[in-house]
């Protein structure tokens, strides 16, 4: 580690680096600060700009909007009791409440440090413990690492919202879509349908952008338009935390931090879970559990740190494994991969002062956002209030610009604009679309290992039994599974019981 820190530093602190940084975080903010625009929006309309950088510019810029989208979503859960993110909402029980107290600069610097000590603590457990998975994952062969595969592939059902089935399906389109191109073993071609522009098959930034970002401005269409006039002087308050709030945030925080970090590891999970989870414990754990719900700062804290406690710990195995834990760091797998940066030990051997300097550099990321949000908290507090006549023909430009911009054609624009009807008509048969996304990532990587490791075996199943890892994921997956269905039984069973209790009345 230490030969790496060193040089890595070197790396890290450019002008170049800083900046990016920074642009990062302010984009990442203002979008999460919007209700109804995503942190995964943000970064698939933004990620072709990484395109024409290097690694660590380009991943500092991406990390900016990730962890600043984190913070972002608490700005418009305290001011106008609505999260800008969905992992915003356990926020708002308590940021909004404290706001009509006259204290909303206090709710906001508040959710800022937590945010702030969560990154960081992510950020530190992902230094120390990357490269030590990595090396895990460097003994693992083909038949290990598609168990790995069917292991992510169990995140669906995590995402699938209400329906598993509706995710299924939804997980099986997009693994059909990513065998579409030449065969990874024989070459041969598939679903292309004589077009030459798909035998290289289909650029997973361009379907993002449909499947994300088109479609938002699809279903906004389609909504009468929603003003907002927040009058940001009204903010007047010192926004002074007491000594005794700090003292009082101090252990909801931390263990906060170490929730996160646990949660964000285990890919299916995410910032939403883990910051209810957070909540919940801090609640069970303070002394004052009647204050939540009605302003209380331990519970704006637990909730803010663990979900950004999150952020570090998803590239865990992102960048070990190659495995994203949640939808945002699945699309930062292609800015690595541009880049030739393929993940396992590979990247901490061979190329170990740019993962040590990206590892580093989410530390940095967390600092600047602190001081972007203690200085520009009353813009990100006016953004919140911008008509969606203006957001929506700047976000349909960078679409198609962004579109455009990957590989200089008009044909990826007509893919982009394809995969925007395609997520519509899913989202009106209730179909949910990271399930589709998760299907594009990890579908050639499980094809792939699937069929070299039946090779090696000369078609014998039994390799995928025959090490203990295959054992440990294949033991890991049907817990996975067994856990999803306990879940989804108990939530068949509560809505029967509500139902004829309903009846009953």
């Amino acid at each position: 580690m230490l030969q790496h820190i060193i040089p890595a530093t070197g790396l890290l602190f450019t002008l170049e680096n800083i900046l990016w940084i920074n642009i990062g975080v302010f984009i990442g903010s203002v979008f999460a600060a919007i209700p109804g625009l995503s942190v995964i929006l943000c970064v698939i309309l933004f990620l072709p700009v990484t395109y024409s950088m290097t690694a660590i510019p380009g991943m500092m810029f991406l990390l900016g909007i990730y962890c600043a989208g984190g913070y972002g979503g608490s700005v418009s859960a305290i001011l106008i009791n609505t999260p800008g993110t969905p992992h915003a909402a356990a926020t708002m029980l308590d940021g909004h409440p404290l706001s009509e107290q006259g204290r909303t600069k206090a709710a906001l610097k508040i959710a800022l440090y937590a945010s702030t000590f969560g990154g960081v603590f992510s950020a530190l457990m992902l230094l120390f413990l990357g490269p030590q998975v990595a090396k895990v994952a460097a003994q693992l062969g083909t038949a290990e690492y598609f168990m790995v595969c069917v292991f992510g592939l169990t995140i669906i059902a995590g995402v699938s919202g209400k329906s598993m089935i509706k995710g299924l399906i939804s997980a099986s389109l997009g693994l059909l879509i990513s065998c579409v191109g030449s065969d990874p073993m024989t070459s041969y071609d598939r679903f292309t349908f004589g077009i030459p522009r798909l035998y290289l098959g289909l650029d997973l930034a361009i379907c993002l952008i449909g499947l994300f970002a088109l479609v938002e401005i699809m279903a906004k269409a389609e909504k009468p338009l929603d003003r907002l006039n927040l009058d940001t002087t009204q903010i007047k308050d010192d926004g002074v935390i007491t000594k005794a709030e700090y003292k009082r945030m101090a252990r909801p925080v931390l263990v906060s931090s170490i929730i996160g970090v646990l949660v964000g590891i285990i890919p299916g999970t995410g910032a939403s879970e883990a910051s209810w989870f957070s909540y919940n414990t801090a609640k069970n754990m303070s002394k004052r559990p009647e204050e939540f719900g009605h302003g209380s700062v331990e519970g704006i804290a637990a909730a803010e740190s663990a979900n950004n406690a999150v952020t570090g710990a998803t590239l865990i195995p992102l960048l070990t494994l190659g495995i994203p834990g949640d939808g945002t760091v699945a699309i930062m797998l292609s800015a690595l991969m541009i880049n030739g940066l393929n993940p396992g030990l590979s990247l901490f051997t061979t190329q170990g002062d740019i993962m040590y300097a990206i590892m580093l550099g989410l530390i940095l990321v967390n600092i600047f956002m602190c001081l972007q949000g203690k200085f520009l908290t009353t813009l990100f507090a006016k953004v919140v209030s911008i008509p969606q006549e203006i957001l929506t023909p700047i976000i349909v430009i960078f679409c198609f610009a962004g579109a455009y911009s990957v590989n200089g054609n008009y044909f990826d624009v007509g893919v982009a604009l394809i995969f925007g009807i395609l997520s519509w008509i899913l989202r009106k048969l209730e179909l949910p679309p990271v399930p589709i996304l998760l299907g594009l990532v990890l579908g050639s990587m499980t094809e792939t290992n699937f069929r070299r490791a039946l090779l090696i075996s000369n078609g014998n199943p039994k390799i995928f039994f025959s090490s203990v890892y295959c054992i440990i994921f294949l033991v890991l997956i049907v817990a996975a599974v067994g856990t999803i269905v306990r879940g989804k039984l108990k939530e068949k069973k509560a809505a029967t019981q509500k139902e004829d209790g309903t009846n009953a009345k």
